[in-house]
């Protein structure tokens, strides 16, 4: 049997209060936010309080000027032009990601160690920009993704950035993969099929990794002792390649395992806490497995997106297919089968259970050529019937879509080479964006409103707006002209209107703009350079996660960072924004060694994640937006951490928590190539009964 791995959070050497880190004021220098490279983080330090000042106000020149960080390493490459900001009060720019170096999925595990190795002393700090994501062991050079990722490689770039086409698709020299810059927006000519390459999720800023001392070099007898004495009680979870060795809490005296918030810190336990009228807190906290799908058989990497959840049936996007499941007991009720491989799965479900999909034309050929996505069906989510399916046709060829959504009655598809949008029940044709100019709508966001994010001119030099559309004609209530500058924009709510923006950084969306019903920018909120976690898939209009939108606040968790109420162990916090000023107005304290994600909103009561550490499961959280204090609403089981742990909301999944129930689905997943034993599942659902 293979020795456990370095413990998580464990205590760093030396007295308290002896490390750089834990120093307040170089803490708060270098958390600055503004304009330019992002300043290099001291180690170990979290963030500091939410910043009083009106961001959507602040003047960007006194934003560098006040919040200046320290110099950067030499090989820091420099930013892009700034966007011209101030005339527009609207975000800024970040540093670009430099040349040739390629996203990938953020929180990539490294390979499980070989049997038998002891646990490693962790090597010296790493230069910013270097460092290893919290939760994970440090990654051995040259090591490949784990098991549950797609297996890829070594850097291969992910949708939306020039390089190679993905594992398994034959390349073509020369031209660019469906999807990524190399054609520009508006521009004619289509890249030859087999290159469609998937969205993932672009990595966060700097992370120290968990539990490593962040002093120098004394004090390492100490810390090895430490190392082994601790590795024998922690618990080594392999999931999908990945030591899961994430912060926990084991007195047991209930303190440590709640949220607080901002006012007095203590939070709430299993029955206080939030009374917002939106969401009900289950009799029964303490969850079950209740069921789990096994993950189809696959010999590629395969887009697996789309859950959906009625009050009778759910159903998971899976290989060529949607499967529908009922809610009593779990078992199989229905299947639509598809040409081809799914592109995209609707994020949103009509009141009656109605939803939609985008698919290939085909499916895969034995020499992995891929079809494009052209196909969209509409769906009962109960009964599993097929509405209806359509494709569009532009001269002798079918237009290629992106995403699909549904809005109010009305279904829209929307990518780089056209749009349409067809009535949800009939399939109806209502209408096509305008293709007589050099602007595509890039997509749509749908839900109780309808939006399109709509780009005219070259690649190199985009004009973008953002369009409130009437969902039955297609025409712009209104239009906000987003600044020059920014390269791709994310819908995250369509009511109220609020959109997330890159301006080219490595930390992907580094603003989010509230806009009211005029069309004019209600507020700005910058993510300040990666300090909060809201996660936007690289280019495709309405992906974003991890962040939450109610009518009068938008909520992000931050990063991670050094628990101050533990001696060691790392926290978070959910920080709530007013969307009229822009301000921080409160937060929601994770608890000690515990980190948590918005999630989604019930009603009147924003609902978080709190993930599993390696001796708890993970919980629902229900947080009140007046008073910020949390009540435990699901309780999963520690039996089943190592199956949850493969569900962390920065991975390639989706969470959503219907009915009391917790549902947990892939979207991207691939043929197995791991040694290592451990079952994979599609789908998994936690619930009380």
């Amino acid at each position: 049997m293979s020795q456990p791995p370095q413990p998580p959070n464990q205590p760093p050497s030396g007295p308290p209060g002896g490390d750089s880190h834990s120093d307040a004021d170089g803490q708060a220098q270098g958390q600055g936010g503004g304009f330019g490279p992002p300043p290099a983080p001291p180690s170990g330090s979290g963030p500091a309080e939410p910043d009083p000042a009106d961001s959507s106000r602040q003047d960007p020149a006194e934003s560098d000027s006040a919040q200046a960080g320290p110099a950067q390493p030499d090989s820091a490459q420099p930013g892009p032009a700034k966007p011209d900001l101030a005339k527009r009060e609207a975000p800024g720019t970040e540093p670009s990601q430099p040349a040739g170096e390629p996203p990938r999925p953020s929180g990539q595990p490294p390979q499980a160690p070989p049997a038998g190795q002891p646990p490693q002393a962790p090597p010296a700090p790493l230069p910013p920009g270097q460092q290893p994501g919290y939760g994970y062991p440090q990654q051995p050079p040259g090591a490949q993704p784990g098991y549950g990722y797609p297996q890829q490689p070594p850097a291969q770039p992910g949708y939306g950035y020039p390089g190679q086409p993905p594992y398994g698709q034959p390349g073509q020299p020369g031209q660019p993969p469906y999807g990524q810059p190399g054609q520009p927006y508006g521009q004619p000519g289509q890249p030859p099929y087999g290159q469609q390459q998937y969205a993932m999720y672009p990595p966060t800023g700097p992370m120290p990794a968990a539990g490593m001392p962040q002093g120098g070099g004394q004090g390492s007898k100490q810390r090895m002792m430490i190392i082994v004495a601790a590795a024998v009680a922690v618990l080594l979870i392999i999931g999908g390649g990945v030591f899961f060795a994430a912060s926990g809490d084991d007195d047991g005296d209930g303190k440590k395992d709640t949220a607080g918030n901002s006012s007095d810190g203590t939070g709430g336990d299993d029955g206080s806490g939030g009374d917002g009228s939106g969401g009900e807190k289950p009799a029964k906290t303490d969850a079950e497995l209740l069921f789990s799908v096994d993950k189809p058989k696959l010999t590629d990497v395969t887009k697996v997106d789309g859950l959906w959840v009625t009050d009778k049936a759910f159903a998971k996007g899976s290989l060529n297919s949607v499967v529908g499941y009922n809610k009593a007991d779990g078992k199989e009720k229905w299947t639509l089968e598809l040409a081809g491989q799914i592109c995209w799965g609707s994020k949103h479900t009509s009141e009656d259970g109605k939803a939609a999909v985008l698919f290939q034309d085909g499916k895969v050929g034995s020499d992995g050529r891929v079809q494009p996505c052209s196909r969209v069906a509409a769906f009962d989510v109960n009964t599993g019937k097929k509405l209806w399916e359509k494709q569009v046709s532009l001269g002798d060829e079918n237009v290629r879509f992106s995403e699909v959504t549904v809005g109010p009655d009305v279904v829209a598809a929307g990518g780089l080479y056209g749009g349409a949008a067809w009535k949800l029940d009939s399939g109806k044709e209502l209408w096509r964006p305008d293709q007589t100019s050099d602007c595509e709508d890039a997509g749509y966001g749908g839900g109780t409103g309808l939006v399109a994010v709509r780009k005219c001119g070259s690649y190199d030099s985009p004009k973008i707006e953002v369009q409130k559309l009437d969902p039955s004609s297609g025409k712009p209530q209104f239009s906000y002209d987003v600044p020059e500058g920014i390269d791709y924009v994310h819908v995250i709510s369509t009511e109220p209107l609020v959109i997330g923006v890159d301006a080219g950084g490595a930390v992907g969306t580094s603003d989010i703009i509230a806009i009211d019903d005029k069309g004019k920018m209600r507020s700005r909120i910058s993510t300040e350079n990666g300090k909060y976690t809201v996660r936007c898939s690289a280019v495709e209009v309405e992906d974003c996660k991890m962040v939450a939108v109610d009518e009068d606040s938008l909520y992000m968790g931050t990063e991670e960072h050094e628990s101050q109420e533990e001696d060691y162990g790392r926290t978070n916090e959910i920080v709530a924004f007013d969307l009229d000023t822009g301000k921080a107005r409160g937060k929601a304290e994770a608890g000690g060694r515990r980190v948590m994600t918005p999630l989604q909103m019930e009603g009147d009561t924003l609902l978080a994640y709190m993930e599993p550490t390696y001796d708890q499961g993970g919980q629902v959280m229900a947080i009140d937006p007046k008073t910020l204090k949390s009540t435990v609403y699901l309780k999963n089981p520690k039996d089943s951490i190592e199956t949850e742990s493969s569900y962390r909301p920065s991975l390639n999944v989706r969470l959503l928590y219907e009915g009391g129930r917790l549902y947990m689905g892939q979207t991207l997943m691939s043929e197995r190539s791991s040694s290592l034993d451990r079952k994979e599942y599609l789908l998994v659902v936690f619930g009380s009964e």
